[in-house]
C-alpha cells in the first residue's frame, strides 16, 4: 500500500498504459484521503485525471528516486514493483547498453542480437576470484560465484538457465561452460576442458535448428554435469538431454528449418568421401525443403559441418563411425523422398526399384522387397492368429515418417552416449557444477502434449525457485536474529498436483492410453468429471468438448486434446525395427540393439502434425528392467524431471533468466509488452514479490551511518555506530515495522529508503543553499580585495609605463616623420609610374577602341554610298524609262494633233486664206517655243552628265581614300591586338559602355515605338486617299453617265429641232464666243495661279530640310489637280455641247455654260482658301519623318499620272464625238436653208472650229507645262541627294552615337523605304535629327 503521505504535489508515479505497459507521471495537485482521481502531468506535457479504483482504491505506484535508475541489482531498489523493474531494466539496456542485470540471486540477461566485446579472455580473468556484488552483472560473475561456492562450501553447484526460444539460453550456457574451462584448467594432459567445449558444436548440429525466433534454438533441453577433482580442476562432464523435437525431422514450417546436420551434409555434398551418400542439394529432399529458405545469412554451413568433424574428432570418434553417422542421415533424407501411392482405398504401394529407397536400402543395409513391403504393411496379433494388415497411403506416409523420426532419435542417443563416454574420466569426481539449458514457459494459440510437458516442468523449476529463495530469505533473518513473520508466496504446489498426483493428468492419461478403444475425447471427458468441480486451477473452455485450462504460475494456458494419446503411446511398426536390425550395416545394429538392454530409453511420439519430443535420460548407474521400455513418455518424463529435480536439490542452484526483447530480432530494441509477459513467466516479479514482502533494502550500520550522517544531530553522534544509527532512526521513522536492526545490518520495508533519501535530499538542499551563500560572501569579499590590490599595482607599474612610452614615442616620432617623408615620396612615385602606365595603357586601348570604331564608320559610310549608288541608279534608270514612255507618247499625241491640225489646215485653206496664215503664225510660235523648250532640256542633259562625271571622279578619289584608310586601320588594329593583355584596365571603361549601350537600346526601343506609330498613321493616310481615290472615280462614271444620258436625249431630240437649231444657230454662235473668251480669261487665271504654286514650291523645297513631311501640300496639289481636269472636262463637254448648239440646241447649252461658270469661280475660291489651310497644315506638319513624306509624294504622282491618262482618254473620246457631230451635222444640213454653201453657215463652222482649235491648243500648253513641273521636281531632287552626299563627315558622327548593329540595319531599312518612290526620291534621313527629335 502506498502511504498517501507521499503522495504529494511533484511525486512521481506509474500509471498503466495500452502501449508502453506502464507511463511515468507527476502529480501536478496533493492527494487526499477520499479523492476519487489524482490530478497528473505526463512527461509529454500532457494533464490527464486518472480515476481511482472505486472498489479497491489502489493508489498507483511511485517512482523510485533518480539515484536508484539504473542499479544493478533489481532488489535494491526503494520500491519494488513491476513498473520499477521494467524501466530499470529498460534504461540499462537502451541507454547504457548493459544486458545484464541481478534481481538477488537471479542473473536476468537480455539478448541484445549483437555481438558484444564482453566475453573475451581478459573479462574472464578480470572476474576470476571477485565476488558477486564486486563487479558489473556477468554470466561470468554466476558461474565465478557458483566456482567459489563449490570450493568453499564442498558443496555442487548449479546454473539454470531458461528463457524463450531465441532468448539467448544456449550461448550463456556455452559462456558459463567456457569460463569454468578457462579458470580451472585440467587436471590431466588430456585437455579435458577443450573437449568439453567440443561438445558444444555437436550438439548444435544435431539439437539446433533454425525457427521463426531463433537462427540457432535448441529444439532439446540438456543438462550438463561439469566434474572437478579435489583441487578444482576439470576431470570430465557427463549430458543429459530432455524432450528433443523429433516432428521437426519430418516436418518443418515456413520459413523454418530442420536440424542444421542435413543442411551441413547437403552444402558438403561434392566432398569424395560424400560421393556413395547420393546427396544434392537441400532444395531436393522432403525433409529440408518444407521451410522454404534453406539458408541462413552469414552462416556457411560447408565450413560448419568442418567444425563439427573436428569435434568428433577431438572427442575421440574415429572418421569411420563419423561416415557412418552421415551414411544414417543420408539414409534419413532418401527415405522422406520415398513415394507412397494409392493401390485402392485401403491399400497402398511403392513402385517398383524406387530410386530414393534404393538409395536408402543400400545405405543402412537391408533389402529391398523386405523395407517396401512392410512401409506398406502392418502385422496385428491375436491371441489365435496373425495377421497382416495394408495400410492406405496416408497411414503408409505418417509409418514412413515415424520410422525417420525414430532412426534418428536413436542415432541422437547414441551420439550422446558416445560424447559421455568422451568426457568421462578414471579419476575420481569430488563435486560437480551443473549447467542446466532447458526451454522456458511457452503459450502458443494452438497448445498441444508438447506444451504441456514444457509447462510441467517448468511449474517443477518454478517450485523448486520458490522455495529456494524462500529459504535464503529465511536464512538471512536468521543470521542477523532478526523477528520475522512467514512471508506469503504462491505456492504452485496444486497444479503439480494436478498434474502429477494420483487420478492427475497424466495418471489420467496413462489410464486412458491402455484402454483398448481409447480416444482423446473420453479422456477429455474423465477430466471433466474428475477436476472441473474439485479444482479450482482446471476449467473448460467454453465453446469446446475437446480442449481443458490449466491455471500455470506464469498464466493460463488452454491444452486441445487432440493428439495426445497418440503423443503419448510411443509406438512404433515393431517389423519395421526388425527389419533395421537385420541389417548388414554395424552401426546401425548398434543403435538397434535390445532395447530391454538400452541404457538410454527413449520416448517417441508419432503424429503428423504439432512438435514431437523425446525423453533421454542418461544413467550408467542403474539397470533397466524390460518393462521400462513400456512406459509412456509421460511417465518416463515425470521420472526422469523427478530426478533432475533431486539433482538441483542436492545442490545450490544459481538462476539465469533469459529474456527476448523483441520477436524481430533487432539489436538493442525493447518492447516492454514482451519483456513484461516472459519476467512474469520465468518468476522475475515473483521474486520481486518475495523480497517485497519482506525486508528488501539492507543496509550495514557503517553504510547507514554514511549515508545518512547529514541527517544527525552533533550531539547524537556517540562511539558507537550501532546506537547512533539506532537512534536517529527511531527519530526519523515513527513506525517500527518498517524496520528491523539485525546483527551487522538494518533491515527496511519497501519505500522507507526513498523516504530517507528524501530526507537527505531535503537536508542537503538546504545545507547547500547556507554553505553557497557564505562562501558567495567570502569569495565577493576575497575578490573585491585581491582586484584593490591588483589595481593599486597595475595603476603603479601602467604610470612608469606610460612615461616610458612617452619618452619612447618622441623619439619615434621624430625618427617616423623622416621615415613617412621619404615613404610618402616612394608611395607618390609609385602611384604616378602606375598611373603614368595605366594612362598609356587606356590610351592604347582607347586609341585603338577609336580607330576600330572610325574604321567601322568609314566602312559603314563607304556600303552606304555603295547601297545608294545603286539604289539612285536603279532610280534613275526606272525614271528615264517612264520619261521616256511619255515622251514617246506626248510625241505620239503631238504628232497625231499635227496631223489633225494639218487635215484641218488643209480644210480651212480650202474655205479661208487669212485663216490659215493666222494660224500658220500661231504654228511657228509654238514650233519656237517647243525648240526653245527642247535647247533648255539638252542644257540640263549636259549639266546632269557633267554632275554625273563629277559625282564618278569623286567617288573613284573617296574609294582610293578609303583603302588608305582601310590598310592603316588594319595596323592599327594589328598594334591593338598585341596589346590585349592590357584588357583588364579598362573593365571600368567596359561597364559605362555597357550602361550607355542599354540606354542606346532604351532609345532604340523608343525609335521603333515611334515608328510604329508612324506605320500606322501612314497607312491611315493611305487609306484616306485610297478613298478619296474612289470618290474621284465615282464622280467620273457620274459624269459618264450623264453624258451618255444626254447623248441619248439629243440622239432623239435631233430630228425635231434640227430646223430650229439652224435657225438660232448665229445667236448661239455669239454666246459661244463670250463664253469662249470666258475660258481664255479664266485659262490666264490658271496660269498665273500655276506660276505662283511653282514659285511656293520650289521656296519650300529650299526652305524644308530632310525628314519634313509634304503630304497636306501634296494634297492640296492633287486637289487643285482634280480642280483643272474637272474644268478641263467641263470645257470638253461645253464645246461637245457648242456642236449641238449648231443643231438648233445653243440655248440650253448657253444656260448651262454660265451655270458652270458661276461653279468654276466658286471651286476657284474655295481652291484658294483650302491652299491657304494646307500652307499652315504644311507649316506644322515639318517635324514629321522624310519617309512619309516620300511615300505619300509618290502615291501623289502615281494618282497624277493616273488622272492625266483619264483625261487624256475623256479628251479623246470627246474629240471623236464632236468629229462624228460636225460629220452629221454637215450631212443633215447639205439640204437645209444652212447649207454649207450658205455664208451664215460658213462663218459660224469657221469660228465654232476656230474655238475648238484654241481649246486644243491650250489643253496641249497645259499639259507641257505639267511636264515641265514634273522635270524641276526632279531636279530639285537630284539637288537634294547631292547635299546629303556632301555630308559624309555628319552622317559618320550621327552613326557613331548608334552602338548597336541593328540600329544601323534599321536606320538603313528606314532610308531604304523612303527612297522606294518610282517617280520621287527625299535625302536620307540624318540619324542626329533623328535622336533630336525623340530626345
Amino acid at each position: 500500500m502506498v502511504p498517501t503521505t507521499l503522495l504529494t504535489i511533484s511525486a512521481r508515479v506509474w500509471i498503466p498504459d495500452a502501449e508502453e505497459v506502464w507511463k511515468s507521471a507527476e502529480l501536478s495537485k496533493d492527494y487526499k484521503n477520499g479523492d476519487a482521481s489524482l490530478q497528473l502531468v505526463l512527461e509529454d506535457g500532457t494533464t490527464i485525471d486518472h480515476k481511482l479504483d472505486p472498489k479497491t482504491k489502489n493508489l498507483p505506484y511511485l517512482r523510485n528516486p533518480d539515484i536508484l535508475v539504473g542499479e544493478n541489482d533489481l532488489t535494491a531498489l526503494s520500491y519494488l514493483h513491476e513498473p520499477a523493474v521494467l524501466h530499470n531494466l529498460k534504461v540499462r539496456f537502451i541507454d547504457s547498453k548493459l544486458i545484464y542485470t541481478y534481481c538477488g540471486i537471479v542473473l536476468v540477461a537480455i539478448n541484445p542480437y549483437e555481438t558484444l566485446p564482453i566475453y573475451g579472455t581478459d573479462i574472464i580473468n578480470a572476474y576470476s576470484g571477485q565476488n558477486m556484488g564486486d563487479m558489473d552483472p556477468h554470466i561470468f560473475a554466476v558461474a565465478e560465484e557458483a566456482y567459489k561456492q563449490m570450493a568453499r562450501d564442498e558443496r555442487n553447484q548449479s546454473i539454470i538457465v531458461s528463457g524463450e526460444s531465441g532468448a539467448g539460453k544456449t550461448v550463456s550456457a556455452k559462456y558459463a561452460m567456457r569460463y569454468f574451462a578457462t579458470v580451472s584448467g585440467s587436471a590431466s594432459e588430456a585437455n579435458v576442458e577443450e573437449k568439453v567445449l567440443a561438445s558444444n558444436p555437436i550438439m548444435e548440429a544435431i539439437g539446433n535448428a533454425k525457427t521463426t525466433r531463433n537462427d540457432n534454438s535448441s529444439r532439446f533441453g540438456k543438462y550438463i554435469e561439469i566434474g572437478f577433482d579435489n583441487r578444482y580442476r576439470i576431470i570430465g562432464a557427463n549430458m543429459r538431454t530432455y524432450l528433443l523435437e523429433k516432428s521437426r525431422v519430418v516436418f518443418q514450417a515456413d520459413e523454418e528449418r530442420n536440424y542444421h546436420i542435413f543442411y551441413q551434409l547437403c552444402a558438403s555434398a561434392n566432398l569424395p568421401e560424400f560421393k556413395n551418400l547420393r546427396l544434392s542439394s537441400a532444395n531436393d529432399f522432403l525433409y529440408t525443403r518444407q521451410g522454404r529458405n534453406p539458408v541462413i545469412e552469414g552462416i556457411d554451413d560447408a565450413k560448419e559441418l568442418r567444425t563439427t568433424r573436428h569435434a568428433f574428432t577431438l572427442l575421440g570418434i574415429n572418421e569411420s563411425y563419423q561416415i557412418g553417422l552421415f551414411q544414417v542421415l543420408a539414409a534419413i533424407l532418401h527415405l522422406g523422398n520415398v513415394e507412397i501411392k494409392d493401390r485402392d482405398s485401403d491399400s497402398s504401394l511403392i513402385a517398383p526399384n524406387n530410386r530414393h529407397l534404393t538409395a536408402f536400402c543400400e545405405l543402412v543395409g537391408v533389402t529391398y522387397q523386405d523395407m517396401s513391403h512392410w512401409l506398406c504393411h502392418r502385422k496385428l496379433k491375436t491371441a489365435t492368429e496373425t495377421y497382416i494388415k495394408p495400410l492406405p497411403r496416408l497411414q503408409a506416409t505418417n509409418a514412413r515418417d515415424a520410422l525417420s523420426k525414430h532412426i534418428y532419435a536413436k542415432l541422437f542417443s547414441w551420439i550422446v552416449e558416445h560424447v559421455n563416454k568422451a568426457l568421462v574420466t578414471n579419476v575420481k569426481q569430488h563435486s560437480f557444477i551443473g549447467v542446466l539449458d532447458i526451454y522456458g514457459f511457452e503459450t502458443f494459440e494452438i497448445n498441444s502434449f508438447e506444451q504441456f510437458c514444457i509447462n510441467y516442468a517448468n511449474e517443477k523449476l518454478q517450485q523448486q525457485f520458490n522455495m529456494h529463495v524462500f529459504k535464503l530469505e529465511q536464512e538471512e533473518y536468521m543470521k542477523e536474529q532478526i523477528p520475522w513473520t512467514l512471508i506469503d508466496f504462491y505456492d504452485n504446489q496444486p497444479c503439480i498436483n494436478l498434474i502429477e498426483a494420483k487420478m492427475g493428468i497424466l495418471d489420467l492419461l496413462d489410464e486412458e492410453c491402455k484402454m483398448p478403444k481409447g480416444s482423446d475425447d473420453s479422456w477429455a471427458q474423465k477430466l471433466y468429471n474428475t477436476h472441473l468441480k474439485t479444482c479450482c486451477l482446471f476449467e473448460k473452455p467454453r465453446m469446446s468438448n475437446r480442449a481443458f485450462i490449466i491455471q500455470h504460475f506464469a498464466d493460463k494456458v488452454e491444452y486441445q486434446c487432440e493428439g495426445f494419446l497418440e503423443k503419448n503411446k510411443d509406438t512404433v511398426n515393431e517389423e519395421q525395427i526388425n527389419v533395421l536390425k537385420a541389417s548388414k550395416f554395424n552401426l546401425l545394429v548398434e543403435l538397434f540393439q535390445d532395447e530391454e538392454k538400452a541404457t538410454t530409453p527413449t520416448g517417441q511420439v508419432p503424429g503428423t502434425g504439432g512438435r514431437t519430443r523425446l525423453s533421454i535420460k542418461p544413467d550408467k548407474g542403474r539397470d533397466k528392467s524390460s518393462k521400462e521400455h513400456k512406459k509412456t513418455v509421460g511417465c518416463q518424463f515425470r521420472n526422469s524431471l523427478q530426478m533432475l529435480m533431486e539433482t538441483l536439490n542436492a545442490t545450490t542452484p544459481h538462476y539465469v533468466r533469459c529474456i527476448k526483447p523483441n520477436d524481430f530480432k533487432l539489436a538493442f530494441s525493447f518492447d516492454p509488452k514482451r519483456a513484461v509477459q516472459q519476467l512474469r513467466a520465468c518468476g522475475v516479479l515473483e521474486t520481486i514479490r518475495i523480497s517485497a514482502a519482506g525486508f528488501p533494502s539492507r543496509w550495514t550500520y557503517q553504510e547507514f551511518f554514511s549515508r545518512y550522517r547529514v541527517l544527525m544531530k552533533q550531539k547524537d553522534v556517540l562511539p558507537d555506530k550501532k546506537l547512533t544509527c539506532r537512534n536517529v532512526l527511531e527519530k526519523l521513522v515513527q513506525d517500527q515495522d518498517k524496520y528491523q536492526f539485525g546483527k551487522t545490518k538494518i533491515f527496511f520495508r519497501a519505500g522507507q529508503v526513498a523516504y530517507l533519501e528524501k530526507l537527505r535530499a531535503d537536508k542537503l538542499r538546504a545545507a547547500c543553499i547556507r554553505i553557497q551563500k557564505t562562501i558567495r560572501c567570502w569569495l565577493a569579499r576575497k575578490k573585491y580585495l585581491r582586484q584593490r590590490s591588483a589595481a593599486i599595482t597595475i595603476q603603479r607599474f601602467t604610470r612608469g609605463y606610460q612615461a616610458r612610452c612617452l619618452a619612447k614615442f618622441m623619439r619615434r616620432t621624430q625618427a617616423a616623420t623622416i621615415i613617412q617623408k621619404y615613404q610618402r615620396m616612394y608611395v607618390e612615385r609609385e602611384r604616378y609610374r602606375q598611373k603614368q602606365a595605366a594612362a598609356l595603357a587606356m590610351q592604347t586601348i582607347l586609341r585603338a577602341y577609336m580607330a576600330r570604331q572610325k574604321y567601322q564608320a568609314l566602312l559603314r559610310e563607304h556600303k552606304a554610298i555603295i547601297i545608294q549608288k545603286r539604289v539612285r541608279g536603279w532610280l534613275a534608270r526606272c525614271w528615264y524609262k517612264r520619261c521616256l514612255e511619255a515622251i514617246v507618247y506626248l510625241q505620239c499625241c503631238i504628232r497625231r494633233m499635227r496631223a489633225k491640225r494639218e487635215l484641218k489646215k488643209l480644210k480651212i485653206e480650202a474655205r479661208s486664206v487669212e485663216h490659215f496664215k493666222k494660224l500658220n503664225k500661231g504654228m511657228e510660235n509654238k514650233i519656237m517655243q517647243l525648240q526653245r523648250k527642247i535647247d533648255e532640256q539638252n542644257k540640263d542633259n549636259r549639266l546632269i552628265s557633267e554632275r554625273l562625271a563629277t559625282l564618278e571622279s569623286s567617288y573613284a578619289t573617296e574609294s582610293e581614300r578609303m583603302r588608305g584608310d582601310l590598310r592603316r586601320l588594319r595596323g592599327v588594329e594589328e598594334d591593338a591586338k598585341n596589346k590585349t593583355n592590357q584588357v583588364s584596365s579598362l573593365l571600368e571603361e567596359l561597364e559605362r559602355l555597357k550602361k550607355e549601350l542599354s540606354v542606346t537600346q532604351q532609345e532604340k526601343k523608343t525609335i521603333e515605338d515611334w515608328a510604329q506609330k508612324y506605320r500606322d498613321e501612314m497607312e491611315k493616310m493611305v487609306s484616306e486617299l485610297k478613298d478619296q481615290n474612289g470618290l474621284l472615280k465615282k464622280e467620273k462614271d457620274d459624269l459618264n453617265r450623264m453624258i451618255q444620258e444626254q447623248s441619248q436625249q439629243m440622239t432623239e431630240k435631233m430630228a425635231r429641232a434640227i430646223a430650229q437649231e439652224t435657225q438660232q444657230l448665229e445667236t448661239d454662235l455669239n454666246e459661244e464666243r463670250s463664253r469662249y473668251q470666258n475660258l481664255l480669261t479664266e485659262h490666264l487665271r490658271l496660269e498665273e495661279k500655276y506660276d505662283d504654286l511653282k514659285e511656293e514650291l520650289a521656296h519650300s523645297s529650299n526652305v524644308s530640310k530632310p525628314g519634313h513631311r509634304r503630304t497636306d501640300s501634296t494634297h492640296s496639289s492633287n486637289e487643285s489637280e482634280y480642280t483643272y481636269n474637272s474644268e478641263y472636262a467641263e470645257l470638253e463637254e461645253g464645246s461637245r455641247a457648242g456642236e449641238d448648239v449648231t443643231r438648233g440646241m445653243d440655248t440650253s447649252l448657253t444656260l448651262k455654260l454660265q451655270k458652270r461658270v458661276t461653279e468654276l469661280e466658286q471651286e476657284k475660291q474655295s481652291l484658294r482658301n483650302e491652299l491657304e489651310n494646307k500652307e499652315e497644315q504644311f507649316q506644322r506638319a515639318r517635324a514629321r519623318d522624310d519617309a512619309q513624306f516620300r511615300k505619300a509624294r509618290g502615291a501623289e504622282l502615281e494618282y497624277e499620272s493616273l488622272k492625266r491618262q483619264e483625261l487624256e482618254s475623256e479628251n479623246k473620246k470627246l474629240r471623236h464625238d464632236l468629229a462624228e457631230m460636225r460629220q452629221s451635222l454637215l450631212g443633215d444640213a447639205a439640204t437645209g436653208a444652212g447649207a454649207p454653201g450658205s455664208p451664215a453657215y460658213k462663218v459660224l463652222l469657221d469660228q465654232l472650229n476656230a474655238s475648238c482649235e484654241e481649246l486644243e491648243v491650250r489643253k496641249e500648253e497645259v499639259l507641257i507645262l505639267r511636264s515641265q513641273l514634273v522635270s524641276q521636281k526632279e531636279a530639285m531632287h537630284h539637288k537634294d541627294e547631292k547635299e546629303t552626299m556632301t555630308e559624309p563627315s555628319v552622317f559618320a558622327q550621327d552613326v557613331n552615337k548608334l552602338k548597336d548593329a541593328d540600329e544601323l540595319k534599321q536606320a538603313y531599312v528606314g532610308l531604304k523605304d523612303t527612297n522606294r518612290s518610282p517617280r520621287s526620291v527625299t535625302p536620307a534621313v540624318k540619324v542626329g535629327d533623328l535622336l533630336s527629335m525623340l530626345r
